[in-house]
């Protein structure tokens, strides 16, 4: 069995590649710089592991639409770092995020369409997309205000319940909603980034999409709560049917 898979090193390669690209074009930090080659070579390293837990020798046609997105994720972090320091580089960073949620919605359609579903592209998918929703989170809140970061934060507090909670490491049922929520977030974030509408339009815009959030989170772990406690459900059950 090969102990390295060459998508993600081709990937690591591709996202070193389009950083330098886009570095030299708009120029960065060296922090910014470290932080996307930190990027590259984290990422690298979970989808080998990833691809090793999954018992896949390699991508899947659409993991590596997801790759490519991710690359561009990697950049985006990089600039978002570099605009704690410099002014920031709006349009790259809008065009790149555009880009990426345009692809976001090929992914699936693609692995549908031949047949190569997975359980690793599904949550590479997913945490791509989380990743980005906290990098766009973590810009927009320096003009929007610092609780913009509960709506890239609600996913990892979400798996810390995960980990941390036995009743949470349920099954949830698939759900079209929690897609068009995620990209509601995606939408309002990037809307937000580009600055086409007053400050006040941009706070209504992340309020609605953050309680969206709420509301989508809060009833995967209403579902979970309740499907991890039987007994006490059928206890309350018992409570509300009438005594014969």
């Amino acid at each position: 069995m090969r102990l390295v898979r060459s998508g993600p090193l081709v990937g690591m390669f591709a996202q070193l590649t389009v950083l330098v690209a886009v570095g030299a074009a708009v120029g960065m930090g060296a922090v910014a710089w470290f932080t996307g080659v930190a990027f590259a070579l984290v990422t690298m390293i979970l989808l080998q592991h990833g691809l090793s837990s999954s018992g896949l020798n390699g991508y899947g046609p659409a993991d590596w639409v997801t790759a490519g997105r991710t690359t561009l994720i990697g950049v985006v972090t990089a600039l978002v770092v570099d605009s704690l320091e410099h002014a920031p580089a709006v349009g790259a960073i809008v065009s790149l995020v555009v880009v990426a949620l345009l692809l976001d919605g090929v992914d699936g359609q693609v692995a549908r369409r031949t047949g190569t579903t997975s359980a690793f592209g599904a949550r590479f998918d997913m945490e791509a997309d989380s990743f980005l929703l906290l990098v766009l989170s973590l810009y927009v809140a320096g003009s929007a205000g610092w609780w913009v970061l509960a709506i890239g934060g609600m996913r990892y507090a979400f798996l810390l319940g995960i980990w941390s909670t036995r009743w949470m490491r349920g099954t949830l049922p698939p759900r079209y909603w929690r897609k068009v929520v995620a990209a509601t977030q995606g939408i309002a974030l990037i809307t937000t980034t580009a600055g086409v509408l007053p400050f006040r339009a941009n706070v209504v815009l992340l309020l609605v999409a953050f309680a969206l959030l709420v509301e989508s989170f809060g009833r995967d772990v209403v579902w979970l709560w309740r499907d991890g406690h039987p007994a006490t459900r059928t206890q309350v059950i018992g409570r509300l049917l009438p005594r014969e």
